[in-house]
């Protein structure tokens, strides 16, 4: 079928023809911003609140800055497959334009957003040699009515024609779904608490834009011939933050009166503070992980960054391995390879307390010089392949070097019979 063009692997915003038309459907269907706190909820204009921004880019980020290596298993052996062409495709380059990190940085940010991630997968002689990513919001996924397998739809750029798919032709990481086809969009399924935190965002920069200052009226008591020219010479000169704390000059009985609800009694701060916890809960992400330190403690933040590696990040890093199993694995190939991303970084302590778990490994035969040098990033040394024993710790055998059975173990050491106490005679008289 070709590539779709490089316009396909451009900026990932939808244009502004295209939010039109998903408005005019959500009109149509009567979900449309009256729903969301006055405000219009997507996948791309959720993206601009921070608290949104903020817990996509460290899921993304954390997920794609990690190691991703294709393994080979055989007979229980496990290495790196660095010989086979998905090896270089997972670990370094996507495709000739992109890096594994951006690709599977964009990757997770759909997942993130749209539920779905979809890529285009390029074969020579049988092997995976690339990926190209597609926008999710331009993919349809049906099933076949005649064959009943699943079909790719891609409404492409250029033409908006729609181009089919197989499914050994598509990389499809699946988020949180109901049918097992096609994700879930937590936009989508939270669109009320996002158009708050939008529309909370707007109230502020709206206020400060405004001079920090509530709307407003002007009374006079005469007849006002020309409002509009009026009200454009005062919001000329007062309006806006560059203009705030000027001195109003007023004329012919004219009075302004404030009005509007203060920040403070419409509980603004709060909202925020409680939104951001709400999106925090959307995505699973410990507020410390997007600088909110309200609830943070020395004591706890360590225990929080590991939840935040075994809770949020485990399941879509699961996701990701297992669709490559799936996806760009060969039948042939999947009982010997597997893709595993390396998270031993994130959970690292701090140096002291890799240090220690370092020699209780070493002392108990389990780890190497050269197995601990390999964790710490050094080169080996030779020699260092050696496994110790703490001398303290020997097996439990006899003189002969056979087992000692158990009931010999478990008897306890004989001890001598105590000594019979002399019999002391009685002083007689006569001797003394």
């Amino acid at each position: 079928m070709g590539r779709l063009g490089k316009r396909e692997r451009r900026a990932q915003e939808k244009t502004a023809e295209e939010i039109s038309k998903q408005k005019l459907v959500e009109f149509i269907r009567g979900t449309d911003v009256d729903d969301n706190a006055g405000v219009y909820v997507s996948e791309d204009t959720a993206l601009k609140t921070s608290a949104v921004y903020a817990c996509v880019k460290v899921i993304a980020e954390s997920i794609a800055s990690l190691p991703l290596h294709l393994v080979r298993e055989d007979k229980g052996v496990k290495t790196r497959a660095r010989d086979h062409p998905l090896f270089g495709v997972l670990h370094d380059l996507a495709n000739e334009e992109t890096t594994s990190l951006n690709f599977r940085e964009a990757m997770l940010a759909s997942l993130l957003l749209w539920g779905n991630a979809y890529a285009r997968i390029e074969c020579e002689k049988g092997h995976v040699t690339a990926l190209w990513f597609l926008k999710p919001q331009r993919m349809e996924v049906v099933r076949d009515k005649h064959t009943g397998k699943i079909v790719y739809r891609y409404n492409t750029e250029d033409t908006g024609q729609a181009v089919e798919f197989g499914p050994r032709e598509i990389f499809h990481v699946i988020g949180f779904s109901l049918d097992g086809l096609k994700g879930l969009s937590p936009i989508q399924y939270a669109k009320q608490t996002i158009g708050l935190t939008m529309a909370t965002e707007e109230f502020g920069a709206k206020f400060f834009s405004n001079g920090a200052r509530p709307g407003g009226v002007l009374e006079s008591p005469g007849v006002v011939k020309d409002t509009d020219r009026l009200r454009a010479a005062w919001n000329a000169q007062f309006q806006g933050g560059k203009n705030a704390h000027k001195v109003a000059v007023l004329e012919e009985g004219v009075k302004y009166r404030a009005i509007g609800v203060p920040p403070e009694d419409a509980q603004f701060l709060e909202t925020r503070k409680f939104q951001l916890s709400e999106i925090c809960r959307i995505f699973r992400v410990p507020p410390h992980m997007i600088a909110d330190l309200d609830r943070a403690t020395f004591s706890n933040i360590e225990h929080q960054a590991i939840e935040f590696v075994q809770h949020t990040l485990r399941p879509w890093i699961v996701r990701f391995e297992q669709a490559v199993y799936k996806c760009l694995l060969s039948p042939g190939e999947r009982h010997l390879y597997y893709a595993r991303f390396n998270v031993d970084g994130l959970l690292r302590g701090d140096y002291a307390s890799r240090m220690q778990g370092y020699a209780v490994g070493r002392q108990n035969g389990w780890l190497s010089a050269n197995d601990i040098r390999e964790l710490e990033d050094m080169n080996p040394i030779e020699g260092g392949d050696i496994y110790l024993v703490n001398g303290n710790m020997t097996p439990a055998t006899d003189k002969t070097g056979g087992q000692v059975p158990p009931a010999a173990m478990e008897q306890p050491s004989p001890r001598e019979p105590p000594k019979k106490n002399k019999k002391i005679k009685p002083i007689k008289e006569d001797d003394l």
